[in-house]
Parts: C-alpha cells; structure tokens; sequence
C-alpha cells in the first residue's frame, strides 16, 4: 500500500534520528559545564550559518518556482532563517559577543561544513528529496534547541529575549509543517521522489548536523568542560 506524504515524513525523520551519542556538546551546555567563550563561538557561528542558509533556501524556491507546493516550503523556510537572524543578535550580545570579536572571529569549518552541505543541495539536490532531508535534521535540531534555551535560562541566567533564537526553533510550526506535507505530496504526485537518495542526503546533513556540535564541544576540550 502507498504511503501517503504524511507518513513519508514522519517514517523518514525517524529513520534518521540521530545516534543520542552523536551530540557530546549540548549534554555538556544541558549540564551548565560550557563556557561562556564557547557559547560566544555558537553565536557566531550560528550567524554565518543562518545567512547561508537562508540564501540556499531562497535559491531552492527559485529553482521549485513551476511548483507551487515545493516553492512554498522553501520560501517559508528562508523567510523563518530571516526571522532567527534577528532573534540571534539578542543572543551575541548576553554572550558579550562585540564588535572586535566579530570581526576578528575566524569560522570554524566543522561548523560551517553544514551550511556549505546545504548550499550543495541548493545547487545540486533534488528538490523533493531535499525537503525530506532536511525536515528530518530540522527535527533533531530543534530538540536540541529546546535544550539549549532550557539550559541557558538554568544555568547560566539568560533572559526570554536571548534564548529567543532556540525558542524560534525548538517551537513546532504547524503551518509549516502543513506545508512540509503539501511539498512532499507534489514529489508522490509526479512520480520522482527517490527514498535512496532521500536517506543520502539525510544521512549526510545528519553527520554534518553532529560536526557542527562537536566543533564546539572541542573547544571546551583544553579546559574544565572537557568531557569523558
């Protein structure tokens, strides 16, 4: 029996869950142990990555144009990805992120190597495929979002405002995912949506997903924070 788009979102997301091991750093931030210079990087890195992101997404909805229920979803997601950026200002400051230490800030490629994965299948993905994909991550990611607000307020005393940027994303979006549904139908409906490559470029975003954290959690190595 076919399955309908639905299914095929929640059955790929599951699939796809990644291996609670994978991700050292958040348990460590869960824990209060991260450092304040580490949660600065986040900031940072956060920044280049949500620009990036945001002009992948605004391309893949450019590209889905003639496809009004794919277009839809990747505009929604670019325009979500300008909504953060704003969010995440709040957050770099709490995190006494300045001006200097903007500029002076050299970005770490195990963090970037996840936007840059994204703008490959921005260029290169198939498109149906690509919303399956990513709806999977964005699942984790926002778990791990909504455990990092949580330890921000816990631990470390930020304020509603500068954990806004986890909130945005940690919050399920039903109309999102409404769409999410409509896009995924319109690939059953034209008959070339590939679960292979679905699980391909999953599998790929995921590990990128796991190198962004631990990038960071690498940071805390030399000090306290370091992990078992």
């Amino acid at each position: 029996m076919a399955r309908t788009a639905r299914q095929l979102l929640e059955t790929t997301t599951g699939k796809l869950a990644p291996d609670p091991r994978a991700n050292r750093f958040v348990p460590l931030l869960a824990r209060g142990a991260a450092s304040r210079d580490t949660l600065a990087a986040l900031a940072l890195e956060q920044r280049w990555v949500i620009a990036a992101d945001r002009r992948a997404f605004a391309y893949l909805a450019h590209r889905t144009a003639g496809t009004p229920p794919l277009a839809d979803w990747f505009t929604a997601l670019a325009e979500g990805e300008a909504v953060a950026a704003g969010k995440l200002e709040a957050f770099a400051a709490a995190c006494g992120v300045g001006e200097s230490r903007s500029v002076a800030h050299e970005p770490l490629p195990g963090c970037q190597s996840y936007p840059a994965y994204v703008a490959w299948l921005a260029l290169n993905g198939s498109p149906a495929e690509t919303v399956l994909a990513v709806h999977a991550n964005f699942s984790a990611w926002g778990g791990y979002c909504a455990t990092v607000a949580d330890a921000l307020r816990r631990h470390y005393g930020f304020t509603d405002e500068a954990c806004a940027f986890f909130d945005f994303f940690a919050a399920p979006d039903p109309a999102l995912e409404h769409k999410a549904t409509a896009a995924v139908q319109a690939g059953l409906d034209g008959g070339h949506l590939n679960e292979d490559l679905v699980h391909r470029y999953g599998r790929l975003l995921q590990a990128y997903e796991a190198l962004f954290w631990h990038s960071l959690w690498e940071l805390e190595r030399p000090g306290e924070g370091q992990v078992d």
